[in-house]
């Protein structure tokens, strides 16, 4: 627990300090788990998970985390791609925006090269608010997450710990993959 608040933390003070609508490719399935808490390494040889979300005053900051479990380097550069389902299973058009520019300052910096030897890994982060701009439109509740590494990657699923409660704005910011030190 210690660990994962400390990674979430370190996620929290990179959003402090530091597009187009999802496509339908079907929701996404669960997981499957190898034991407790731990999930089978994918065919893709990565697994990503969620480091908890830090909400203050309706901004939000999820980390994510990259582990290569497989067996061979993985290389990334570039932002993640999330994609949101609500409860329903029905997808949600959600705005991706790289970096923060229009939900916050300071959660941007540019996507670096970097090589993961196995075991090793890599976090970035999504940002958003929760709020409720236009009382004609619904607010959406991020039920199921599905993360591409980057663009044209498979996407692999990520259990969330609660809803991504993006109100109204339908804007979702995501930081660059920085190796995790």
């Amino acid at each position: 627990m210690t660990a994962r608040f400390g990674a979430l933390a370190g996620v929290a003070l990179l959003a402090a300090c530091t597009s187009a609508p999802a496509a339908d490719t079907g929701a996404p399935t669960p997981s499957t788990t190898a034991g407790p808490g731990l999930t089978a390494c994918p065919a893709e040889g990565i697994r990503i998970t969620e480091l908890g979300v830090d909400a203050a005053m309706g901004l939000r900051a999820m980390g994510l985390e990259l582990v290569n479990c497989g067996t061979q380097p993985y290389e990334l550069e570039g932002h993640p791609v999330p994609r949101l389902w609500d409860a329903d299973r029905d997808p949600l058009a959600v705005e991706v925006v790289p970096g923060a520019r229009s939900i916050t300052s300071g959660f941007d910096y540019p996507p670096q090269r970097i090589m993961l030897r196995p075991g090793e890994r890599a976090t970035a982060a999504l940002l958003w608010r929760n709020l409720v701009t236009d009382p004609t439109v619904v607010a959406s509740n991020g039920a199921y997450l599905e993360i591409s590494p980057v663009a044209g990657r498979p996407a692999l699923p990520v259990d969330l710990d609660a809803p991504i409660d993006l109100g109204n704005t339908g804007r979702l910011g995501v930081s660059a993959w920085k190796p995790n030190a």
